[in-house]
């Protein structure tokens, strides 16, 4: 996928009609894909019009989609691919493993920002807005990026929780739980047997669950989810890499800041006062 166009889709979405919103999500949706089809063919597997299509590119910047397709082009000749894995020997020589994993970075982030649609992200800060509470919750090594965004969005509203922060204390952290609650939930592979109850406890309770998450969860994850927030996590098979994540999580306390506006600002100033009174930090 080109990313100009992938940004100029992110950044035009909330303009788009309705049917130019169709097609759009159909190419973020099947990125690797998207551009091995004619735009005729793009239209029908969106259920747009060929119009719709032609109408959609040039509201993009483009005289048509050919002019995509050698962009595109361009995009992949001056980019080098990445790998996902490496082999064992590949990870010994650390020269030559910190130009690669930095490499391998990169592209992860680069990926996982182009592909966050902005309207999930606007619906995801509307529903903390609005949200009484907010947990987090995070297992393994997601539990601590749980207790990073916890902290973060504590500086930012009221009501932010780590779900599950004492031991074996789940009936009791979800008896806190109500309806218009926020769940965000960080998880990345292995997953233990206790989320599926604690979702299924969290749907019954009408808790909206924001999840941020890998591609290979997707599709289960928007089983539950409001809204599911996707990174990508190539890593050098020592188990996924957080830094998307991370990233992500930053991202969604800037949009929810943005959001809000003044009564975040005033919070943070509040926060800052108290460190000042308490003498905590220097």
């Amino acid at each position: 996928m080109a990313s100009r166009l992938t940004l100029r889709i992110q950044e035009s979405f909330a303009d788009l009609t309705r049917s130019e919103k169709k097609l759009a999500s159909l190419i973020l949706d099947q990125q690797d894909d998207a551009l091995i089809h004619s735009a005729t063919e793009l239209a029908g597997m969106a259920g747009v019009s060929k119009a719709t299509a032609a109408r959609f590119f040039r509201t993009l910047g483009y005289a048509d989609f050919n002019e995509v397709r050698m962009q595109a082009r361009e995009e992949r000749d001056r980019t080098q691919p990445y790998r996902y894995t490496v082999s064992a020997s590949e990870q010994v020589a650390l020269g030559q493993a910190i130009g690669a994993h930095l490499e391998l970075e990169l592209a992860s982030l680069t990926k996982t920002f182009e592909e966050l649609h902005s309207d999930y992200l606007k619906q995801a800060t509307e529903l903390i807005a609005d949200a009484p509470r907010v947990f987090f919750l995070g297992f393994a090594l997601e539990e601590g990026f749980a207790w990073y965004a916890r902290l973060l969005f504590a500086r930012l509203r009221h009501n932010t929780m780590v779900l599950g922060s004492g031991n074996g204390a789940w009936a009791e952290d979800l008896a806190m739980t109500g309806p218009r609650d926020v769940l965000v939930l960080l998880t990345l592979d292995p997953r233990p047997r206790i989320l599926r109850p604690i979702l299924n406890y969290a749907t019954t309770t009408r808790v909206n669950v924001i999840t941020i998450t890998d591609h290979s969860y997707l599709a289960r994850a928007r089983r539950f989810s409001k809204v599911v927030l996707p990174v990508h996590v190539a890593s050098f098979g020592l188990g996924p890499s957080h830094t998307a994540m991370s990233g992500a999580i930053r991202l969604l306390a800037i949009a929810y800041a943005a959001h809000v506006g003044d009564p975040v600002m005033q919070r943070a100033a509040a926060v800052a006062d108290i460190h000042d009174e308490i003498d905590d930090v220097e």
